[in-house]
């Protein structure tokens, strides 16, 4: 073998591992090779080299390879350095040097794996997170896949070939940022183990996600073969099997475990292959396998199913099972106990029984039984049980003591803080103490002050203590682990309809002009005008089942009625999709579950409460779907790091405000709908109102409109729409933002080919095809929203301004005013008509004049035409869609709508 190949697969840390040193944080080393009271040998885990800078040392001046690092700490000549080098990186027979260029996948897999090793040690989240799962890079061989191993100085065609035949690349026709032909990395942000051939040779790659491990845990690389950690010894008398990789990898660490056992893992419940079968079969010396799977349905399943067959096979071998905490796995197990418990459990562990085997087990167990029967049933029940009926006081009782967990535990992993009642069992005598059962050194002080206060051994209190920490830790983690899976099902809730409700949504979905259908529904659920705004609004609510959901920001003054349009809507929304929020934190949108706001409805009464933080939060789920924000986690040693916390959406969001005109860069995101601040509208409100009071209006039949609403925005599927006509219809140029306006435009107009799913064609890729009902609707609807986007008045001050231009003119135009005049003119009172007025101050609408102790006086010198850009505005769009309605593939067999906002009426 030559010596660069040897060099590949031994990496420095393997060396230092050998030999039992330990850089420091800053990779330093009492250097080995003389006599050294403060670290000068420098460990370059890059390179595989070290440099030590003392002059009294021998290799001063020599960056050493692991070669030379093993030649001068050994005192060996090079060849003997050679040897021992390939000794421990467990090369046992010569390879020969491919000559003729032909692919060596052995050698490969061996170099690439070599690569992932490396990388390791440049990954800081990848060493935490290994950590976290009690895994060590110094004791066992393990790789970290970056997806980067085919970039930049390493990018080679070769290379690249080789990836893709063993299946590291993938090539699924894309083009990098630059223009070049761009692969899909295989096991991208994983974690890597080698499987192993009988010759030690690496022929397989096996890679566990480090991110995403809810939906995707497990990778191996195709055409897989080899076993991990390796073929078992020819020695091998007692063989443990894993169900998992990682399984496997923890006991691998334990010296105490490799020392008296041989390892070997499966491939998950279902992965005991023939490799596996005939690898066993080989081992001459067995006398006993120990399976060691998870105590879940399925791991117990799978072990009761090859045990058979391994027993059937080897009649002759013992075959037993380690019990792990119910639901646990080996790995598990490890990270929240000390290593010690697996000697414990395998000196504890239980045969499997088979049919031969079971009249032996009854007998035993029939004579347990009537044993049992001395005690009481509630000795039987609740002995050495932690009883958690109530969570904010746990109890357990043994035959020393009874002990009471006051308020619960705290779901922080890294302590176990509570307060613990200790109760003499005969003299009811209490012990009360605040205690952090993760320290030994306080359980030891707290049991000998209770020995001495209730006259109990301090030992046995001792063993009941740390028996009930192993209860609680167990408690504590089954509790998480619900929450996540409830949290889970909250996400993917579905509430089925029955028959009749599916039939009754279905028919009214299926009807002509559903939208001014769904328009009529509204009023009758109780919302008294905004005929235009609230189906507006409830096509925008609906969109949060789409990939690329829509959001409003509703304008009006203070008592408009904004806040209550918005709750009436979002009663409209079925309510497990639906967030309602009257203030949020800077940090709130941060802290919620990652999943919890996933294609959800946020309804947020008052953006202006909003803090700089929290509306830059809620920004970014509108635009991007998705908040990433670095925080610190402290780890179970103490240690503080960071880490990554991201909250994913898509989100549809409604909110209200009173100053849409500081939110510039929230207001180019969503649509503009201003509340209606007319009289006839207050008139509206007044008369439902008086008819409520009456008792005309009937509240529960408003409640179950609502719920038949609520159905059949259950029923609306989330298609792909395709809008063939997108190129055809132009928004006026004056408007504001116009790419992001255009944008909005067309997501409209597909939800609304989305809600009419039930009367429009479908591609051959099953998308909906968008006809022109669903544009001249969809400009029917959106069309105050458009002149608010072309206006340079936002939506409640064009409102104010149109008022008080109607009352000038009929004094005259050349009219000063004062602000008497102009509580006439709109209702409104002093603080809301000064901030009008300022507004218009600063667009230079209004001029003013006087003094402020005599009261100002004001003047409209700009008397711009509002109707007529309403009327410019309707001209544009109409025209065009005129042209939409006589195209060549169409038949003119419907006039376009002509505009009117009065239509939804």
């Amino acid at each position: 073998m030559e010596i660069q190949d040897i060099k590949a697969r031994l990496t420095l840390a393997t060396v230092l591992h050998h030999y039992n040193l330990k850089p420091d944080k800053n990779l330093r080393l009492l250097c080995p090779f003389h006599e050294d009271k403060t670290p000068s040998l420098q460990v370059y885990y890059k390179t595989h080299t070290a440099y030590c800078f003392s002059s009294n040392c021998k290799t001063h001046g020599k960056s050493l390879d692991v070669i030379d690092f093993i030649k001068y700490k050994e005192n060996l000549s090079k060849h003997e350095a050679i040897k021992k080098s390939m000794e421990i990186a467990g090369i046992t027979e010569p390879q020969i040097t491919n000559t003729n260029n032909t692919f060596d996948r052995v050698q490969f897999l061996t170099n690439i794996y070599t690569y992932f090793k490396n990388a390791i040690h440049n990954s800081k989240p990848t060493k935490e997170y290994i950590k976290q799962r009690g895994l060590n890079h110094e004791k066992i061989e393990i790789g970290f896949n970056s997806g980067q191993f085919h970039h930049g100085t390493r990018k080679d065609e070769t290379l690249i070939q080789n990836c893709l035949t063993v299946g590291l690349l993938i090539d699924k026709n894309l083009t990098s940022r630059t223009g070049e032909k761009a692969y899909q990395p295989f096991g991208k942000y994983c974690i890597v183990f080698a499987l192993r051939n009988r010759a030690n040779q690496v022929t397989g790659l096996y890679f566990r996600s480090t991110i995403n491990e809810e939906d995707a845990k497990h990778y191996y690389l195709k055409d897989r073969s080899g076993l991990y950690p390796h073929y078992p010894k020819a020695e091998t008398e007692k063989l443990i099997l894993t169900e998992a990789i990682i399984d496997a990898a923890t006991l691998l660490q334990l010296p105490d475990i490799i020392k008296d056992y041989e390892l070997l893992s499966s491939y998950g419940t279902n992965g005991l292959t023939k490799e596996h079968i005939t690898a066993i079969k080989e081992l001459k010396n067995l006398q006993e396998i120990i399976f060691a799977f998870d105590n879940d349905e399925a791991g117990n399943k799978a072990a009761e199913k090859y045990s058979k067959e391994l027993k059937e096979i080897l009649p002759h071998i013992k075959i037993t099972k380690i019990e792990l905490t119910a639901n646990e796995d080996v790995n598990s197990v490890f990270t929240a106990h000390e290593p010690e418990i697996f000697t414990h459990l395998l000196e504890n562990r239980k045969d499997f029984l088979f049919s031969n085997e079971k009249n032996k087990s009854s007998e035993t167990t029939e004579k347990t039984s009537k044993a049992e029967q001395i005690k009481t049933p509630v000795q039987i029940e609740n002995k050495n049980k932690l009883d958690t009926k109530n969570p904010y006081k746990l109890s357990y009782t043994t035959e020393t003591a009874s002990y009471y967990i006051q308020g619960g535990i705290s779901k922080i992993l890294d302590s176990m803080k509570v307060t613990l009642v200790i109760e003499h069992l005969q003299t009811q005598q209490k012990s009360r103490n605040k205690i952090d059962l993760y320290e030994d050194k306080q359980v030891e002080k707290t049991c000998k002050e209770v020995s001495e206060k209730l006259n109990l051994r301090k030992d046995l209190l001792e063993a009941d203590i740390y028996k009930l920490t192993d209860l609680l830790d167990q408690y504590r983690e089954t509790e998480i682990n619900n929450n996540k899976s409830n949290e889970h099902l909250n996400n993917e809730k579905i509430y089925p309809l029955t028959v009749q409700e599916r039939q009754e949504t279905e028919h009214f979905l299926k009807q002509q002009k559903l939208i001014y259908k769904f328009n009529e529904l509204l009023g009758k659920s109780g919302i008294a005008g905004e005929d235009t705004n609230r189906i507006f609004l409830l096509i925008i609510a609906i969109s949060y089942k789409m990939p690329e959901p829509l959001h409003a920001l509703i304008q009006g003054s203070s008592g408009s009625g904004k806040t209550r349009l918005l709750r009436q809507i979002s009663d409209c929304i079925p309510p497990e999709r639906v967030i309602r929020l009257t203030r949020v934190s800077d940090k709130g949108f941060y802290n919620y579950p990652e999943k919890y706001l996933k294609n959800k409805l946020v309804s947020l009464e008052d953006v202006d409460g909003l803090g700089e933080d929290a509306t830059f939060a809620f920004r970014e789920l509108q635009s991007n779907g998705e908040l990433s924000s670095a925080t610190s986690v402290k780890q179970e040693n103490g240690q503080i790091v960071s880490a990554e916390k991201i909250v994913k959406g898509p989100i549809a969001s409604l909110a209200c405000t009173t100053q849409g005109e500081m939110y510039e860069d929230n207001m180019s995101r969503v649509f503009l709908i201003a509340v209606d601040e007319s009289r006839e509208q207050t008139q509206r409100i007044i008369q439902y109102q008086n008819n409520k009071a009456a008792g005309q209006i009937d509240t529960r039949k408003e409640q179950e409109i609502k719920r038949f609403i609520q159905n059949m925005v259950r029923e609306i599927k989330p298609y792909e729409v395709i809008n063939p006509f997108a190129n055809k219809i132009q928004l006026p140029e004056e408007a504001h933002k116009i790419r992001r306006l255009n944008d909005l435009f067309q997501s409209f107009i597909k939800m609304i080919t989305v809600i009419n799913q039930y009367q429009r064609r479908k591609d051959e890729k099953g998308r909906l095809i968008t006809e022109t009902e669903d544009i001249e609707t969809a400009i029917d609807i959106m069309f105050e929203s458009i002149v608010l986007k072309v206006d340079e008045l936002d939506g409640s001050l064009r409102q104010f301004f149109e008022k008080l231009k109607k009352y000038v003119e009929k004094k005259s135009k050349s009219f000063e005013f004062t602000r008497f005049d102009v509580r006439e003119a709109t209702g409104l009172g002093k603080t809301q008509q000064q901030h009008y007025i300022n507004k218009l101050l600063e667009l230079e609408y209004l001029q003013q004049y006087g003094f402020a102790n005599r009261g100002f006086r004001y003047k409209i010198v700009f008397w711009d035409d509002y109707t007529k850009l309403r009327e410019q505005i309707k001209t544009h769009l109409h025209k065009q869609l005129q042209v939409l309605a006589f195209t060549p593939d169409r038949t003119p067999n419907r006039t376009p709508a002509l505009l009117k906002t009065e239509a939804l009426s």
